[in-house]
């Protein structure tokens, strides 16, 4: 996984699919068309998942919201929408079983007739799943309520109904589905930006790429261009046509992360009603509790910021339910942008999460809208339209059966194995869920004299910050720290502490000079502090 190999592949090397974007919908699109042996190219300006697929509300779920929605509207796009991402939620359970779990979650209620309401509501759920369904709903009292979410106020709690969706990691899951296509046979490269397309007689033939790392630029040659950037896509669909109109509408949406107190570790809470009719969650997650999230119109930038406002907006909504919880709590926030298709006139937190394939007159192929359970649904719909449309040769799909890499070759007891080895129970438990078949080759490394954590309260080791380098394409502090870890996202201070040690780990293995170690800490640290 030699950059420079990778460059020189791209440059001389004529693809048939090229993928701008190393998102969910970007690295799902690389992986299909790799896997059903298409030559594939996938190129990210930035990280891989740097922007909205890292900043989920790490739920892998059919959508109750679009399910109520779809049912008082009778709208069959909402609920085909819920139908497909319920099928899907079972295909990532399976495929990556180390990053992913079944999660219950619990709906408080305090009027005795939201319980059939509801109920309803979730049984209809369990149905659309079909063979896919988890757990089934079940309604339990008061005190059940209490014994499986101690936290929750009890004063006038009549009980809750309860259902599994999944839960997982995000940013963990989008590296290995990039690192995944690359072991498909894709050319796949983070840092590296389109800043031109390329035409032969007002078709596209290509991108110009440059090295984000370097001074090169190159032309990369294909038959399809494909626009998986997200919330940035209509920027994309500018560069081919400058007068073209706008496809989507951006929201963002904020999560907070408190202490691992306010949750238990395996159920979360969904709260149904907030003051402007949303829904917040407030889930288990990495030895933290996240809350969120909002769903306001937003301008589409590089890295949102959370504003006070928005942290204050989502405390209010969860003190009825867990009290009140003052500002300091607030270990880590951060924003997200949701690319929304664009409907005129309405509201950001109503337009159904569905996805959108284009075709510009110049061949320019846009995939944008849906979700993160949906991302593999995406791909196929768009590898077969290109398909069909540019005359592609391609095997069948095969994506359903293709674990992610630490689902290939996973044990489920793989934290005992490494508690043998020495490792306490927390990081054990770490390693083997973030790594899974992989994390014998971290231990290896933290053998090796990298066993220190880079947090006390966190069970991250130094060895994680060598085989990021080694082995995922972490080239920056904060890809290590935000990304391939998630300890940016869990915790600002413990963050920022841990800063200089990583980049003087990673200016080691890169070969950077003291004033380029010094820069990247700077530089991380700025990013952290501006809530990642």
């Amino acid at each position: 996984m030699e950059r420079a190999h990778l460059l020189d592949r791209l440059a001389s090397e004529t693809f048939d699919v090229l993928v701008i974007g190393g998102g969910a919908s970007g690295a799902g699109v690389a992986l299909e068309a790799a896997s059903r042996g298409l030559k594939t190219a996938l190129v990210e300006r930035y990280d891989f998942s740097e922007g909205t697929s890292s900043r989920s509300t790490k739920l892998i779920h059919g959508g109750v919201r679009y399910l109520e929605i779809a049912v008082k509207t009778f709208d069959r796009v909402q609920l085909n929408l819920v139908r497909d991402a319920l099928h899907e939620r079972a295909t990532m359970l399976k495929n990556a079983p180390h990053l992913s779990r079944p999660l219950w979650l619990l709906t408080p209620l305090y009027k005795f007739w939201e319980a059939p309401y509801y109920y309803t509501g979730l049984k209809i759920y369990d149905l659309l799943a079909g063979k896919a369904r988890l757990q089934p709903a079940q309604y339990i009292g008061a005190r059940g309520t209490l014994e499986r979410f101690p936290s929750v106020n009890p004063q006038g709690l009549k009980g809750a109904v309860a259902y599994q969706d999944g839960q997982f990691d995000d940013a963990r899951f989008n590296v290995e589905l990039a690192l995944t296509a690359a072991q498909q046979g894709a050319v796949v490269l983070n840092y590296a930006e389109v800043t031109g397309l390329l035409k032969q007689n007002g078709q596209l033939s290509g991108v110009v790429v440059k090295d984000g790392l370097g001074s090169r630029e190159m032309e990369v040659v294909s038959r399809v261009v494909v626009n998986a950037t997200g919330p940035f896509s209509d920027a994309i669909r500018r560069m081919d046509d400058p007068h073209t109109p706008p496809l989507l509408k951006a929201s963002s949406g904020i999560h907070i992360v408190l202490d691992k107190k306010y949750s238990p570790p395996d159920t979360g809470l969904l709260i149904p009603k907030t003051e402007d009719g949303r829904v917040v969650f407030v889930l288990p997650w990495q030895g933290g509790t996240l809350v969120g999230t909002t769903d306001d119109p937003a301008p589409v930038v590089d890295h949102p910021r959370v504003t006070e406002e928005e942290i204050g907006y989502v405390l209010r909504q969860v003190k009825p339910y867990l009290g009140e919880i003052p500002r300091a709590s607030v270990r880590a926030s951060w924003s997200g942008l949701r690319p929304l298709v664009s409907r005129p006139e309405a509201d950001t937190a109503r337009l159904a999460r569905d996805h959108l394939i284009q075709k510009s007159a110049s061949g320019l192929l846009t995939l944008t809208g849906g979700k993160w359970t949906t991302y593999r649904k995406m791909a196929l719909d768009l590898v077969n339209y290109a398909i069909r449309q540019f005359g592609l040769q391609a095997g069948p799909s095969r994506t359903e059966q293709i674990p992610l890499l630490g689902g290939q070759g996973y044990k489920p007891d793989g934290a005992k194995k490494l508690e043998q080895l020495g490792f306490p129970p927390d990081v054990a438990e770490h390693l083997h869920h973030a790594y899974g078949a992989h994390a014998q080759a971290v231990a290896q490394i933290a053998a090796e004299g990298y066993q220190a954590r880079l947090a006390v309260e966190w069970p991250y080791l130094e060895a994680e910050v060598i085989y990021a380098v080694r082995h995922e394409m972490a080239y920056t502090p904060l890809d290590v720290l935000a990304r391939r870890t998630r300890l940016a996202f869990l915790d600002t201070l413990a963050a920022l502490a841990a800063t200089p040690r990583v980049a003087e780990l990673m200016g080691t293995e890169l070969g950077w000079d003291s004033e380029r170690v010094s820069l990247e800490r700077e530089k991380a640290r700025t990013q952290i502090l501006n809530a990642i």
